[in-house]
């Protein structure tokens, strides 16, 4: 059976509450063998926590403030999810490695990132929520799990200045054009997270990803329960459906799905830590 990740799924949300371990079992028979968890506040930070000691060798944790959750009382919020982090490790070892116990602590933090779709009404909150999450990643060596919508400017702008001492990360549901990837790829130790876009009929995706995105900055999501792929569009999205995403990346870069596969999970141990 083919082997991959699943780097994005909210399996912890209320969408799945009535059947969360059916999904899971249909996600480990259509091969994906991990599931990376992001919260996008306080609640789903803790919720996932929870939920992940419950499954330590199949769901990740991830912890953050995502920045469609945002508001005047950040600050408050982010002091309460920086107690889930390792800071204090780093003076116990002169080699930081945040992942030795899976599901008890944090693989990354994230969601987060700016998001100005729909307003800009907490812009400055949103930079300084996300330019704290950064300092984190670098503080703890934990990889970025980045959220941007209708903010790559921005983002980029403030990345630039941690460029140097951030450990990595995934630009999350990336969509955009050959320009907008060169310009992320630019940040060496990030891949691009792709998910269901890439199977819709109108997508530019499959002409975009070969050719300006290496295969070795690549990594595969759902982003449950949203973006359900092809031939499940408008359904609610689950991790099994990676293997639609899998499928169309394979095709259009011409391999196997086997070779995508396995550059895939190398990918996602790279950039998070793991042993595959």
């Amino acid at each position: 059976m083919i082997r991959f990740i699943d780097t994005h799924a909210h399996i912890d949300g209320e969408e799945f509450a009535e059947d969360r371990e059916e999904v899971m079992a249909r996600a480990r028979e259509a091969g994906a063998c991990k599931l990376f968890v992001p919260a996008i506040d306080l609640l789903t930070s803790r919720r996932i926590l929870d939920l992940c000691k419950q499954h330590p060798d199949y769901l990740y944790p991830m912890v953050g403030l995502h920045p469609e959750e945002v508001r005047a009382d950040y600050k408050k919020v982010l002091n309460d999810i920086a107690s889930f982090l390792p800071f204090h490790e780093r003076e116990a070892t002169s080699v930081h490695s945040p992942h030795e116990e899976v599901g008890k602590r944090p693989l990354a933090i994230g969601e987060v990132g700016l998001d100005y779709y729909w307003s800009r009404e907490f812009e400055q909150e949103q930079l300084a929520a996300f330019e704290e999450q950064i300092q984190w990643s670098v503080e703890t060596r934990l990889p970025l799990m980045i959220h941007c919508r209708k903010a790559q400017n921005e983002m980029v702008h403030l990345l630039k200045r941690y460029e140097r001492d951030l450990p990595g990360g995934v630009f999350h549901c990336f969509t955009g054009n050959e320009k907008e990837a060169v310009e992320l790829l630019q940040f060496d130790r990030f891949v691009l997270g792709v998910g269901g876009v890439l199977t819709f009929k109108k997508s530019h995706l499959p002409e975009v990803l070969p050719s300006v995105v290496p295969l070795d900055r690549i990594v595969l999501e759902t982003d449950s329960p949203y973006m359900a792929p092809v031939p499940h569009r408008g359904q609610r999205n689950e991790p099994a459906f990676v293997a639609h995403v899998l499928e169309r990346m394979a095709e259009a870069y011409g391999i196997s799905k086997e070779q995508l596969a396995e550059q895939t999970n190398c990918n996602v141990a790279r950039v998070f830590g793991l042993k595959l």
